[in-house]
């Protein structure tokens, strides 16, 4: 649907290190810098990358869905995200509202973004 999604933040340097920590669970380890236009992180098998900058501008919060090969992905990107600053918003478990096997789970970045991994697999 898209091909990469770019926003700015309030500290990049510690946003860099929270979405290099928070998505390597998910196998989203390439990154290129691009000074001074920020950083991209991808999926080193896939099309789809996440861009961001910094800015002195406080953007409207996002909410951004990783997708998850497994629950234990899930799992251990929430663990992983907490290990590198985020704030709970959302324990890994099933969402049976979304559908019977969406399994989720929540944290809120150094910026104040919803960041979710979800795995629809049963």
């Amino acid at each position: 649907m898209f091909d990469h999604v770019k926003f700015g933040v309030c500290d990049f340097q510690v946003s860099k290190r929270f979405y290099q920590s928070t998505l390597k669970p998910l196998g989203i380890t390439g990154y290129t810098d691009w000074p001074p236009l920020g950083i991209e992180i991808y999926d080193p098998d896939g099309d789809i990358s996440l861009c961001f900058y910094q800015s002195a501008e406080k953007p409207a919060p996002l909410h951004i869905a990783f997708t998850a090969k497994s629950q234990q992905q899930v799992d251990e990107f929430y663990s992983a995200a907490l290990q590198a600053g985020g704030k709970d918003n959302g324990k890994p478990g099933l969402r049976p509202n979304y559908h019977e096997s969406y399994y989720a789970a929540f944290v809120i970045d150094p910026d104040g973004h919803n960041i979710e991994a979800v795995c629809h697999l049963p």
